[in-house]
């Protein structure tokens, strides 16, 4: 039987779904604290249990993007808060080579936050 966190990557097209899968192996590759979860009926990463970041693809545009749990606390041009007080989200085209270096170091930085104790881990 295919657990839910399979079935996300499995349910969209073969371009989305590359993609997806392209960035969920860079943020697990971060770290070895970082683990894939489902929460929320969502793919979330954890570092040491707690949850950073997550993948989706937008109901509209279908475009994927990484949302940052603690966003607020991350400074990047291409982040977009919206109508969020705290998560900010990076949209990435799924038909253009990934920018994997602000995306690490995006992931770095949400990182960071947890590994200083600017962000309290249980």
């Amino acid at each position: 039987m295919i657990s839910d966190l399979d079935n996300f990557y499995l349910q969209h097209s073969d371009e989305v779904n590359s993609c997806l899968l392209a960035l969920r192996k860079l943020i697990l590759d971060q770290d070895k604290d970082v683990t894939a979860e489902w929460k929320y009926r969502m793919p979330f990463f954890c570092y040491k249990g707690k949850m950073f970041c997550y993948l989706w693809a937008d109901k509209v545009s279908h475009k994927p993007y990484i949302g940052f749990v603690e966003g607020k606390h991350l400074n990047h041009p291409d982040l977009i808060l919206g109508e969020r007080a705290r998560m900010k989200i990076l949209f990435v085209e799924p038909d253009q080579d990934l920018p994997v270096d602000d995306i690490e170091d995006l992931i770095k930085q949400a990182l960071d936050l947890y590994r200083s104790g600017i962000i309290k881990i249980k």
